[in-house]
């Protein structure tokens, strides 16, 4: 289990020192997207709700817009995976030591592979919680590209 401030000391570490503009926002707890992108003034499509499945019994993360969401039935056909779950809430912790909502987009912190797709790259900036509820960062898109190398492709609704 890695701990909260350890993650987002990570993302703060791995932008400051790639010399990555960013600007960070620390608010009231929000749960939603809906709720995140009225307390960071950004379009919901700007939030990345980042997500831990199990793909045949192997966690990853999979990242779509705040206004999407993960079209299962094409990401398991994309990656040839039989059996694709989100992970319990318990799940979650145990793996991340982050509650569900709080997680990054940025897998490579919490050691998980990460599958974006590309409708984030959509926006010039997205937004993401950075490890806790009360933390967001916001950011280039492209920037993020550069520093998560993830794996992209279409697979939300």
């Amino acid at each position: 289990m890695i701990e909260t401030s350890l993650v987002f000391e990570k993302i703060k570490k791995l932008l400051d020192e790639s010399n990555i503009d960013y600007q960070l926002f620390e608010h009231e707890p929000v749960f939603t997207s809906e709720q995140a992108a009225k307390v960071r003034n950004t379009k919901m499509c700007q939030g990345t709700k980042a997500i831990i499945f199990s793909a045949d019994s192997k966690p990853l993360l999979i990242v779509v817009p705040g206004d999407k969401r993960v079209n299962t039935k094409t990401f398991k056909k994309l990656y040839n995976i039989k059996d694709l779950r989100i992970l319990s809430p318990e799940q979650v912790k145990e793996i991340t030591g982050l509650e569900v909502g709080a997680i990054p987009p940025f897998g490579s912190v919490m050691n998980l592979t990460t599958h974006v797709d590309n409708s984030v790259f959509k926006n010039e900036e997205i937004a993401f919680n950075a490890g806790a509820h009360t933390k967001s960062i916001l950011m280039k898109s492209k920037d993020f590209f550069e520093l998560a190398k993830p794996i992209i492709n279409s697979f939300s609704l």
